[in-house]
C-alpha cells in the first residue's frame, strides 16, 4: 500500500465555527461530529478534523488547497462577500490582491482560529505540458 495522508487535526477556538467557515469557502460538507472532532472531508479522501482547544494553546499552521479554476472563482467570491481579508502572499504584504504563481491563481486568508489558509489553482513548480506537434 502506498502512503497516504488520511486525516489531520486542526486546533480551533470553536470546532464547529472553523469547520463551517472552511467548508463554506471551499464548497465542502461538514461531517457528523465524532467525539471532540467536527470533520470536513476533501475530495482526495483527507479528513480535516477540527478540535476545540483553549485559544492560547493554538499554534497557527498553514493549510493549502489545490482547487480548479471554477472552484477558485466560487471560493474567492465567498471570501470577498464575507469581507474576509485576503492577500497575494503568505506574509500579508499584498492585501486585496491575488497571485498568478506558476500560471494559476492563488490567495491567502486566515480562518477564525488564526490559521493561514491558501487556495491555489496550480501546484508549486507547475509547468504547462509541452505541445506535441502532432
Amino acid at each position: 500500500m502506498s502512503v497516504q495522508l488520511n486525516h489531520t487535526i486542526i486546533h480551533s477556538r470553536d470546532n464547529r465555527e472553523s469547520a463551517e467557515f472552511l467548508a463554506n469557502i471551499l464548497g465542502l460538507e461538514v461531517g457528523t461530529e465524532w467525539g471532540p472532532f467536527i470533520p470536513v472531508d476533501t475530495a482526495n479522501g483527507v479528513t480535516l478534523d477540527f478540535a476545540t482547544i483553549p485559544a492560547g494553546s493554538i499554534t497557527p499552521q498553514h493549510y493549502a488547497f489545490l482547487i480548479s479554476e471554477e472552484e477558485f472563482d466560487a471560493a474567492f467570491e465567498k471570501i470577498r462577500s464575507a469581507g474576509v481579508p485576503y492577500f497575494a502572499d503568505p506574509h500579508g504584504r499584498l492585501p486585496g490582491e491575488i497571485n498568478h504563481n506558476d500560471g494559476g491563481r492563488g490567495v491567502y486568508f486566515t480562518d477564525p482560529a488564526g490559521h493561514g489558509m491558501e487556495i491555489i489553482t496550480r501546484p508549486y513548480g507547475y509547468q504547462e505540458p509541452a505541445a506535441t506537434g502532432r
